[in-house]
């Protein structure tokens, strides 16, 4: 039997990437453009497939290998769906009557969560205020089925957040929900996002009203001369604080986005365990979760190039020592920068800065903490700290 040798000068055929070839992000598909690409390889072995509607593909679905694939959610006519189970496929199908969709692909976006504002009902017949009362109705009931819901869910949005935020450096700025639009606090915020955003850096913030809000607001702003944030400013300053109408707040929001679209992109990071404080309108990508604890966890995580925390309460105050933690014990590698922002809050009214210098002394992170006595100091104390100058007094480099 004669056995043909390939010729080393021939250029190799085409192949499918084989299912054991392809890792994470690689496998998934999100959208219907995506799809049709892995459909010309010949095969969706191995593939994971995300919300997508495939009502149209089903003469693709009847006769593309389909092993070792998982369907999330995806629309699909009754025969496709026995035909790519009967492949080897898992299929999880589409949940009716639910708020949310607990196999999403990506981040929200404000419109999104907002959708049907504008309606007579306002806030409440948004998909946010939807998915709110949801949690509501089934966080306590003991359904098994609405826990794994909430679990997919959330673990869906931290897959599409790792992948949106891939190769940025984002710097986490923290600080209260109370803080009301109009005050001198709230601009202060919002120029330290502008800053931050147009240093190249990627604003995250916890996602919500007062300081979050203002932090991705100034991001929003980076792009646009330094008039618009002030006309800006001035415009949400008619709506203070998100109560007693959630409705009048938002669209103050919206009506800014509108006046300046195509704003600077940035990271908000809330959750529906604290429901009744609505997202914000001006953070691009929204990753909101039912999980409060795997969000701060995640919004702090993702925060590589340091962390700014503004005045706050309890919370602003968790979110420092669950940041000093891992610095303290090394659990995610080399310590991350921390600035905390205005001296008498955080050594008398609060003082959690006396403590996290002790827990810092003689530590690798103590070259990484900082306090400064305005929000003006704290990008060029931010910047200083990633060469190590530990202080609590600024230092610009």
């Amino acid at each position: 039997m004669t056995t043909v040798q390939p010729n080393p000068e021939s250029p190799a055929p085409h192949r499918p990437i084989e299912r054991s070839q392809r890792h994470g992000a690689d496998r998934e598909i999100e959208t219907l453009a995506e799809f049709d690409r892995v459909l010309e390889t010949g095969t969706l072995s191995g593939y994971r497939v995300q919300s997508v509607d495939l009502t149209g593909r089903t003469t693709a679905l009847l006769g593309t290998p389909t092993s070792e694939a998982v369907f999330l959610g995806c629309r699909m006519e009754p025969e496709a769906a026995a035909s790519v189970r009967a492949g080897g496929a898992l299929v999880f199908p589409p949940i009716p009557d639910l708020p949310f969709d607990p196999y999403r692909g990506s981040p929200y976006s404000p419109d999104e969560l907002f959708e049907s504002l504008a309606t007579d009902a306002g806030y409440a017949a948004t998909p946010d205020a939807l998915a709110y009362d949801w949690y509501q109705r089934t966080m306590s009931d003991g359904d098994v089925f609405a826990s794994m819901l909430r679990s997919i869910h959330d673990d869906a949005i931290s897959d599409a957040l790792d992948e949106h935020l891939a190769g940025a450096r984002v710097v986490g700025v923290m600080g209260g929900h109370a803080l009301e639009r109009g005050s001198s606090a709230y601009e202060g915020a919002a120029r330290l996002g502008r800053r931050l955003a147009r240093a190249g850096l990627t604003v995250a913030t916890g996602g919500g009203p007062g300081a979050m809000e203002a932090a991705n607001l100034g991001a929003y702003a980076a792009p646009f001369d330094d008039a618009m944030l002030d006309e800006s400013l001035a415009l949400l300053a008619k709506v203070p604080h998100f109560t007693p109408s959630v409705t009048d707040w938002a669209r103050a929001a919206f009506e800014v986005r509108e006046r300046w679209p195509d704003g600077g992109a940035s990271v908000g990071i809330p959750t529906w365990f604290y429901g009744h404080e609505p997202p914000n309108a001006f953070a691009a990508h929204i990753a909101k979760y039912f999980v409060n604890a795997v969000r701060e966890d995640g919004l702090l995580a993702r925060s590589n190039a340091g962390v700014v925390f503004l005045p706050g309460a309890a919370g602003t105050v968790q979110e420092i020592f669950d940041n000093a933690t891992p610095n303290y014990y090394g659990s995610r590698g080399e310590p991350t920068p921390m600035v905390l922002v205005d001296r008498t809050h955080w050594t008398e009214k609060l003082p959690a800065w006396p403590l996290l210098r002790a827990l810092a002394a003689e530590r690798p992170m103590s070259a990484k903490i900082a306090l400064v006595d305005s929000v003006e100091e704290a990008p060029d104390a931010l910047a200083a700290l990633v060469h190590g100058a530990a202080s609590d007094q600024p230092r610009a480099i």
